[in-house]
C-alpha cells in the first residue's frame, strides 16, 4: 500500500503536463493604413465601422423586414447552425475524458463446465449459477496532457466553428443586400426607360404627322419607330433581370419565388460613407479571420495529443459488488472488491507514434499559412472595395454630367427638328446618346450603393472578436 501511495503522489505530481508546443497567434506583416483610403478618405474617427444590424445605415425599412427573415428561414444558415452546434458536441465528448468513469452492471447466467476440464475438482458441479452485481470505476490521471489538449482543440474548433458560422450569416445578409440594391436599380432603370418610351411615342406620332403633312420623309417615321421599339425591348430585358432578383431574394428568405412579390420602389439616392479605421482593427473584425486563428490553435494542442501517446497511460480502476450461485446477493460475504491503479505503454508500433505527430505538426503548419492568407486576402478585399468606391464616384460625377449635356442636347436637337433646322437623324442620335447616359449614370449609382455593401462585409460587418461564441 505505501508503494501505491508514493506511486499516486508521482503520478498527481506530473498531472497537468502540457507536451503542446507553447501557443502563440501567427506573427502577421500589418500595414499602417490602407493605401486606397489615404489619398482621398476624408478625416473621420479611428473607428466608424457600422455595429452590429450594419444594414440599418441604408434607413430602408423594407430591407431590414428581409433581412429578419434571413436570420428565421434561411436553410444555409440554418445548416451552419447545426454544424456549429456538433462542434459544441464533440469539445463536450473532449471534456468528457478529464472526469472518471463510473458504471454499474450485473449478470444472472447458468453455466456448465466440461467433465475434462485440467483445473476441475472433483466435488465441483457439472451445472452451476454465477450471478452478479457490480460497480466499476476508472479514471485516467492526465499526466501527458492529452485530455486536456483534446479539450482545448476541441473548444478552439468550436470557437472556429462559432466563427464560421458567423461568415456565413455575413454573407448571406450581404448577398441579401446586394441583390436588393441591384433590384432597386433595375426599379430605377425601368421608371427611366418607361419615362423615355413615352418620349419616343410622341416623337413617333410627330413623325407621322410630318409624314403625312409631307415635311418628312417615311425614313424619320421607320426611324422613331425604331427607337421606340428598342426601348420597349430594353424595358423587357429590365424585366427579366428584376424577376431573378426577386427570386433570389426569396431563396435567401427562405420562401419559394412563387410566393414572394415585392413592388417597385426609388433606388437609395445617397451613398453612405464608411471609414474603414486602421487595418489592425480588422484582425479582431472579420469571422473568418478569428476562424482561422482558432484553427490554428486547435492544431497547436492536437500536437500535444499525439506527443501524449509516446508516454505511458496510467489509470486508477476500482471495482466493488457482490456474486453468488443463487439469487442471495446481499450477504457480506458475497461481496468482492478491486482496487488499484493500471499502466500501459507502447512499445512497438511500427512507426505509428511518429507519423501521428509528423501529420499533427504539418496539419499546424498548414494553419499557419491558411490563416496568414486569410489575412492577406481580407486586406485585399478592403483595399478593392476602398478603390471600387473612390473610382465609382469619380466615374459617377463624370456620366451624371454628361447625361446633363444629353439631355440639353436631345433638347436643342429636338427644338431644332420642329423648326425645320435639323433632321430627325439628329434627334435619334440625341436621344440614345441621352438614354444611354442616363442609364450609365444609374448603373454606377447602382454599383457605389452595392460597392458599399462589399466593403461593410469586407469590414466584417459589425461583428468583432468578443463575440466569439466558446463552448
Amino acid at each position: 500500500m505505501k508503494l501505491q501511495r508514493t506511486g499516486l503522489a508521482m503520478c498527481l505530481c506530473l498531472a497537468g503536463c502540457n507536451l503542446a508546443p507553447a501557443y502563440r497567434t501567427p506573427v502577421v506583416s500589418v500595414p499602417v493604413s490602407y493605401a486606397e483610403a489615404a489619398p482621398w478618405h476624408p478625416g473621420a474617427p479611428a473607428d466608424t465601422a457600422p455595429r452590429g444590424d450594419w444594414w440599418n445605415i441604408y434607413n430602408d425599412p423594407i430591407l431590414d423586414r428581409l433581412q429578419a427573415r434571413v436570420e428565421k428561414s434561411n436553410p444555409d444558415l440554418q445548416g451552419a447552425v447545426a454544424v456549429y452546434e456538433r462542434a459544441r458536441a464533440v469539445a463536450a465528448q473532449a471534456e468528457a475524458g478529464l472526469y472518471p468513469s463510473l458504471g454499474i452492471g450485473g449478470r444472472i447466467t447458468t453455466n456448465r463446465q466440461s467433465a475434462r476440464r485440467p483445473t476441475r475438482g472433483a466435488d465441483q458441479a457439472n451445472q452451476y449459477m454465477d450471478n452478479a452485481v457490480d460497480t466499476q470505476a476508472t479514471y485516467e490521471i492526465d499526466i501527458w496532457g492529452k485530455a486536456a489538449n483534446a479539450l482545448r482543440a476541441g473548444n478552439a474548433a468550436a470557437a472556429a466553428s462559432s466563427a464560421d458560422l458567423e461568415t456565413m450569416r455575413l454573407s448571406l445578409h450581404a448577398e441579401l443586400a446586394t441583390e436588393y440594391f441591384t433590384l432597386r436599380g433595375l426599379d430605377a432603370e425601368a421608371a427611366l426607360l418607361s419615362r423615355t418610351t413615352a418620349q419616343y411615342e410622341q416623337a413617333q406620332d410627330l413623325t407621322q404627322r410630318r409624314f403625312a403633312g409631307a415635311i418628312d420623309s417615311g425614313m424619320d417615321v421607320a426611324r422613331a419607330a425604331t427607337q421606340l421599339h428598342d426601348a420597349r425591348a430594353q424595358e423587357a430585358a429590365i424585366a427579366a433581370r428584376r424577376s431573378l432578383c426577386a427570386h433570389a431574394i426569396a431563396t435567401l428568405i427562405g420562401v419559394p419565388p412563387a410566393n414572394f412579390t415585392i413592388v417597385p420602389a426609388p433606388a437609395p439616392s445617397r451613398v453612405p460613407s464608411l471609414d474603414p479605421g486602421v487595418p489592425a482593427a480588422l484582425l479582431q473584425r472579420r469571422p473568418d479571420i478569428a476562424s482561422a486563428e482558432r484553427l490554428v490553435a486547435a492544431a497547436n494542442a492536437e500536437i500535444g495529443v499525439t506527443r501524449a501517446a509516446f508516454y505511458p497511460n496510467i489509470s486508477l480502476n476500482a471495482a466493488l459488488g457482490l456474486e453468488d450461485t443463487g439469487f442471495n446477493l446481499f450477504n457480506l460475504p458475497d461481496s468482492f472488491w478491486s482496487v488499484g491503479p493500471g499502466v500501459t505503454l507502447p512499445l512497438f508500433e511500427g512507426g505509428l507514434r511518429d507519423a501521428e505527430e509528423n501529420a499533427a505538426v504539418a496539419t499546424y503548419r498548414h494553419a499557419i499559412a491558411s490563416y496568414k492568407a486569410t489575412v492577406l486576402a481580407a486586406f485585399s478585399d478592403v483595399e478593392d472595395q476602398l478603390a471600387s468606391l473612390h473610382w465609382l464616384g469619380e466615374q459617377e460625377t463624370q456620366e451624371n454630367a454628361a447625361a446633363d449635356d444629353a439631355r440639353q442636347t436631345f433638347s436643342m436637337a429636338m427644338a431644332s427638328y420642329k423648326d425645320g433646322a435639323a433632321n430627325f437623324l439628329d434627334v435619334v442620335t440625341a436621344q440614345t446618346a441621352e438614354l444611354q447616359a442616363e442609364r450609365t449614370a444609374l448603373e454606377i449609382h447602382t454599383s457605389r450603393v452595392i460597392a458599399t455593401v462589399a466593403l461593410a462585409r469586407a469590414l466584417g460587418g459589425g461583428w468583432d472578436e468578443g463575440k466569439l461564441q466558446a463552448t
